[in-house]
């Protein structure tokens, strides 16, 4: 973990405040141009799909009482209700009368369902408003704009002017090791990721999506507890804000809990890469992908590069939003 004089020195060198514009809220999804949407549609040349997003579920990773939960899905209307359709609508405005006129004894039944969950529960991007320090957000906005109803400033519906769409280069950590996940709470710096692009053959460049692969995903079934897959993640080091900036990256995503590792050793600067990264830099973090998949297929044919389509829901006010990301080669 950095000390504050050198985590301050980092965020001086990484700010992109104020380089779209005192009023932008897009942050480095500015470097994804129409160019740039137009060479990650090149990327796709087999045809085939990969689905990035895990399972939004009971089972997922907030075992026990935390401030996130599991996804909780209830029905309001299913099969076991169509003996006594018309009782379970009786709460429905417009009167028995009509709810038995419209669907009584005629053929057509359905089925209706919600979910509760926090926007954060599993496969997700976290919004520029998602974090902040000396009270100020992403391009100098007061926390304060974050209120009980919501972000006014760097929400995750600003995103739906420019959409995620790009060429995405997948780093696989651990396969570059030769080993199933990077180490519990293993730091990985900005020289491997090098030393990763080198070895795989391909180059990161302006506006595109980095998508981090430290094995740590598949980890969840041997570990069978969501307490100590969260604690236990490894990631980037904070020091790889600067290679991020250098290289003019859009957004990165990781299949860990918060892209950087979960080693926190009692600095006071917590989540710094985090901090560099989303409040200074402006750059979005895609958390908890399952990138086993496609970096295996990567790996088959030694193509590290696709095209990613990863929009967020259109939630008025919202820090994060979940996501079922989708890679194209």
């Amino acid at each position: 973990m950095p000390s504050e004089i050198e985590f301050r020195a980092a965020a001086r060198k990484v700010s992109n405040w104020g380089r779209w514009g005192s009023e932008d809220q897009l942050g480095t999804l500015n470097h994804i141009t129409d160019e740039k949407v137009r060479e990650s549609a090149r990327m796709v040349r087999k045809g085939v799909v990969f689905p990035l997003g895990v399972n939004f579920d009971s089972n997922g990773i907030w075992s026990g009482n935390s401030f996130r939960r599991n996804p909780i899905h209830l029905m309001t209307m299913d099969g076991g209700d169509s003996p006594n359709f018309l009782e379970h609508m009786t709460g429905w405005e417009g009167g028995k009368a009509v709810l038995a006129s419209r669907w009584g004894e005629r053929l057509a039944k359905f089925n209706d369902d919600f979910i509760i969950m926090p926007l954060q529960a599993a496969t997700q991007w976290d919004a520029l408003s998602h974090v902040y320090y000396d009270d100020l957000m992403y391009n100098g906005v007061p926390a304060s704009a974050v209120t009980s109803a919501g972000a006014t400033k760097n929400s995750i519906d600003q995103v739906d002017v420019k959409g995620i769409v790009s060429r995405a280069v997948i780093l696989d950590v651990a396969r570059y090791r030769g080993i199933e996940h990077v180490p519990e709470r293993q730091v990985i710096e900005p020289e491997e990721l090098d030393e990763v692009t080198r070895a795989q053959g391909v180059n990161v460049g302006v506006g595109d999506i980095v998508l981090l692969r430290t094995g740590w995903w598949s980890q969840l079934a041997n570990l069978k507890d969501g307490n100590a897959w969260r604690a236990g993640s490894p990631g980037l080091s904070w020091r790889c804000a600067e290679w991020l900036h250098a290289k003019s990256v859009a957004a990165i995503a990781a299949d860990n809990i918060a892209v950087e590792a979960s080693n926190y050793d009692g600095s006071d600067v917590v989540l710094p890469l985090h901090l560099l990264c989303l409040r200074d830099m402006g750059m979005m973090f895609g958390e908890i992908w399952d990138l086993d998949a496609l970096a295996a297929d990567c790996a088959e044919d030694g193509v590290y590069e696709c095209q990613v389509v990863a929009p967020p829901l259109r939630i008025t006010g919202a820090v994060g939003s979940p996501v079922n990301p989708i890679a194209l080669k």
